[in-house]
């Protein structure tokens, strides 16, 4: 939200306007599409018949792989989130034990279960760790309501939505982790 009013002062200004309108749309973007390429990504992988017991037909490798890809944008933007968004650093830190050395472990850790995803190496096992991880982060941050909509005044209904994006994010990574 800082980032916002400092870049929308500046443009106001007319101080480097383009750069300023195009990092706002750069911070406004991460903060409301990186889940929807994440479900997106999801859907890819369940149509490439990733997780089908009994396989009528052999699994598409293009779609998966391009799914994995979309999940591996969403991690960035996390770990993107993670390092410049104020609210996002808030919320770890006051609901995760460990503090700031906790913080930069998570931000390390997503951004290596990106370049995993990205490159398509270790998925399974990367998969199984942001499986471990996700219903965490669903239930002790993104699921704390009364922080989000006292504390930061966060609408029920979005924070809802995005609870329900992140369940859609953790099937599609359960499914990359049990997939033989």
């Amino acid at each position: 939200m800082g980032a916002a009013v400092l870049c929308a002062s500046f443009m106001s200004f007319g101080v480097k306007r383009r750069w300023f309108a195009l990092g706002a749309a750069l911070q406004l973007a991460v903060r409301m599409y990186s889940r929807a390429i994440a479900i997106i990504g999801g859907f890819l992988v369940l149509a490439s018949g990733a997780g089908e017991v009994y396989r009528q037909k052999p699994r598409t490798r293009s779609l998966q792989s391009t799914g994995q890809v979309f999940l591996g944008i969403y991690l960035i933007c996390v770990v993107y989130s993670l390092q410049h968004s104020q609210e996002d650093r808030m919320a770890y830190l006051n609901h995760v034990p460990g503090g700031e050395l906790t913080l930069q472990l998570l931000f390390v850790l997503y951004g290596v279960l990106a370049l995993s995803f990205l490159s398509g190496y270790y998925i399974r096992l990367a998969a199984q760790i942001l499986a471990t991880l996700l219903p965490l982060v669903v239930l002790f941050i993104d699921g704390n309501i009364g922080y989000w909509h006292h504390t930061r005044r966060v609408e029920f209904w979005n924070q809802m939505k995005l609870i329900g994006h992140n369940v859609g994010i953790f099937g599609a990574v359960l499914i990359l982790a049990t997939d033989g």
